[in-house]
């Protein structure tokens, strides 16, 4: 039993914050269709590249079905709203306003489907005075101040985390929201127009934002990393944790009354000290581990994907590379292990168009000839 069988998805999204929501969704049994226009998704040209299918554009999109439609051409917007009429849920990550001019916003869409679940997701939401401004996830962290805090704190100039955490977060809150949509319509039979501005799902998931609101100074919380015999390891927690952890270990180097700021100097370079003296990373880990402090080596990401925690944990899965000769490539698993639920990917990324006569067969109830029609008028497009 997969938690969302039974659900249709139209995913227009593309990049990460939309497909992400998509890409969940089907991992959780819904039937997601990835609409994509014939330029194709961008993230098509990311990664390693197999039979026209990029490393970056397989993990947002593994187990999607595509239908490529060309929105320029005659009809191409009424072929949609035929899709979006039988969807439950459809993901949009386009600039505030475009879909509505094109006549597929949410209310052209739910005045045929009054069921709809539309999710749309942009930098900064809808109405206001920012809503007409594009958006992608490194200016989205600039723009809510996790540049500044990190080069501030890093004594450094501002750089990018190589991580879209801005897409990431809006596409698992978007997530969220609509497994409570779905929740509202159980209850009403009506559908939702979710509102997901990229700089609130940021700002909400920032655990450092409540010392903005309150006006007060950044406290640095997680961690320092110290060198070892293993190479650089994290201790976590606050220094002043830290030294509480190992003092008895250690002779203190700032006793007495001594300023704040050159007690804690004095007490990290002696924390450096103390965990560089170790020969062996072994001996250094039983220390840590009997004085209670968590820690972790700072490991290279090509070592994590094949670390024993991910081979036991099935971190990535094979899949069907769809190139025809039935070889596979890895794709990392959503995270979701359910005690008496299934999940998880559930078949190959899509080539542009590769489903476009079974979905609208599926979908739209279309025979053939008309399929035939749609694609001779260059409404519909494949690259396979």
């Amino acid at each position: 039993m997969y938690p969302c069988h039974g659900l249709r998805v139209l995913d227009m999204s593309r990049v990460v914050a939309g497909p992400i929501a998509g890409r969940i969704l089907s991992d959780l049994g819904a039937d997601v269709v990835k609409l994509e226009p014939p330029e194709g998704d961008v993230t098509r040209n990311w990664g390693q590249i197999r039979h026209g299918l990029s490393g970056f554009y397989t993990q947002q999109n593994a187990g999607k079905r595509n239908v490529c439609v060309d929105l320029r051409a005659a009809g191409a917007v009424d072929l949609v709203r035929s899709l979006a009429d039988q969807a439950d849920i459809v993901i949009e990550n386009f600039r505030a306003g475009v879909l509505d001019r094109l006549g597929l916003g949410y209310a052209q869409l739910s005045g045929t489907n009054p069921r709809v679940i539309m999710l749309s997701v942009s930098g900064f939401g809808r109405g206001g005075p920012e809503s007409h401004r594009p958006a992608y996830a490194p200016m989205m962290h600039a723009e809510t101040g996790l540049l500044h805090r990190q080069a501030e704190f890093d004594d450094a100039w501002p750089s990018d985390p190589m991580l879209s955490l801005a897409d990431s977060y809006s596409g698992l809150h978007g997530t969220i929201a609509i497994f409570a949509a779905l929740r509202v319509r159980d209850e009403t039979g009506t559908g939702q127009h979710i509102d997901m501005a990229m700089f609130d799902a940021i700002t909400f998931s920032d655990d450092y934002t409540h010392h903005a609101v309150d006006n007060e100074p950044v406290v640095r919380l997680g961690g320092d990393v110290y060198m070892t015999a293993a190479g650089p390891v994290l201790f976590a927690g606050q220094l002043r944790a830290v030294w509480g952890s190992v003092k008895h270990l250690i002779e203190d180097p700032a006793p007495g009354d001594v300023p704040i700021a050159d007690k804690a100097r004095l007490r990290k370079a002696a924390v450096a000290d103390w965990a560089a003296s170790f020969e062996k990373f072994e001996d250094l880990a039983a220390a840590l581990d009997k004085a209670g402090l968590a820690f972790g080596p700072v490991r290279n990401q090509f070592d994590v994907v094949r670390s024993p925690t991910a081979a036991a944990r099935g971190t990535v899965a094979q899949i069907d590379d769809n190139g025809g000769a039935g070889d596979q490539r890895g794709v990392v698993q959503t995270p979701y292990r359910f005690s008496d639920a299934e999940a998880g990917v559930r078949g190959a990324a899509p080539h542009r168009g590769q489903h476009n006569a079974d979905v609208l067969r599926d979908w739209a109830g279309l025979d053939s000839d008309l399929i035939d029609g749609l694609v001779a008028s260059g409404v519909l497009r494949t690259d396979v």
